[in-house]
């Protein structure tokens, strides 16, 4: 018997950076092993550039992310929700069974850092956590 694939939602305000940040990076790090969505409570028009230029200097890619709002259908499609940051806000939908995991990541503009700089910091930050759920979504095997 097949396991079903762990499907995944990323959330933050606008979907432009940081969600679809960790969804560039999940798809990078699992492949096809996890199911992955982005979207934002209040979604903007566009992606943050230096957000894709630092995602692109691990390999990965979100140059053709689009923001997407969440949506009732999506929350109950998904195994996990993950927000990030303490701004975006999700309200249950019914019939949604997936736990909402807030991240509250490394945010080094309250430290002075601006830039690539900070955007490096917050993709590393991300990162490190998109490997942990990855590992929790697919045990493999000792």
């Amino acid at each position: 018997m097949t396991a079903k694939r762990p499907a995944v939602l990323f959330v933050c305000v606008k979907n432009g950076g940081k969600s679809q940040m960790a969804a560039a990076l999940m798809r990078h790090h699992a492949g096809d092993a996890v199911e992955v969505h982005s979207a934002g409570t209040r979604p903007g028009t566009a992606i943050n550039a230096q957000s894709a230029e630092a995602i692109a200097e691990v390999g990965a890619d979100m140059s053709s992310a689009v923001p997407q709002p969440v949506t009732p259908e999506l929350l109950r499609s998904v195994d996990h929700v993950i927000v990030i940051g303490g701004e975006a806000v999700i309200d249950p939908a019914e019939g949604m069974t997936a736990p909402v995991t807030t991240w509250h990541t490394d945010e080094p503009s309250l430290r002075g850092i601006e830039g690539m700089e900070r955007m490096r910091l917050v993709r590393d930050d991300i990162d490190a956590r998109v490997r942990a759920l990855l590992n929790d979504l697919t045990p493999t095997p000792n």
